[in-house]
């Protein structure tokens, strides 16, 4: 951990269109359902950001009453990543970190881009048990 208060979370993947945008809004959720707010940073990116968020993306997660319509793929630098405690990959990722304290994850994820609605519902379910996993084992007392 980068000190004794304070987590960052990374989740990137290519585009940061999909993969990782659902797992940002997860992460948010559960920062702020655990009062986590003051502890836990979170940063969501791609190596080659997409113009927008995948729309079968936006579709799924406004099911659960997020809203990703307004966010902006981004691109993440290196230095950024080797900010965090961990960075989860979605499975498509070709990130080198050099950083050692970095404890990078791969999640082996499908790409919902261009999937039936129900697959993306499957991955997007997956994500949401994998984030509260993440905060599980960072915060187990939350």
């Amino acid at each position: 951990m980068s000190d004794d208060s304070t987590t960052t979370f990374g989740f990137v993947c290519v585009q940061n269109a999909g993969r990782s945008q659902m797992s940002t809004a997860f992460a948010e959720r559960e920062r702020e359902r655990r009062g986590l707010e003051d502890r836990v940073e979170i940063l969501t990116g791609g190596t080659r950001p997409a113009d927008h968020v995948h729309d079968e993306v936006i579709t799924v997660m406004r099911e659960l009453d997020i809203d990703l319509s307004d966010r902006t793929p981004r691109e993440v630098s290196t230095e950024e990543l080797e900010s965090c405690d961990v960075v989860a990959t979605m499975g498509c990722s070709t990130l080198e970190l050099d950083a050692s304290t970095v404890d990078v994850r791969d999640w082996a994820l499908d790409d919902p881009d261009g999937q039936d609605m129900e697959r993306v519902r499957e991955i997007r379910d997956d994500i949401a048990g994998r984030v509260s996993d993440l905060f599980d084992e960072f915060y187990p007392d939350s």
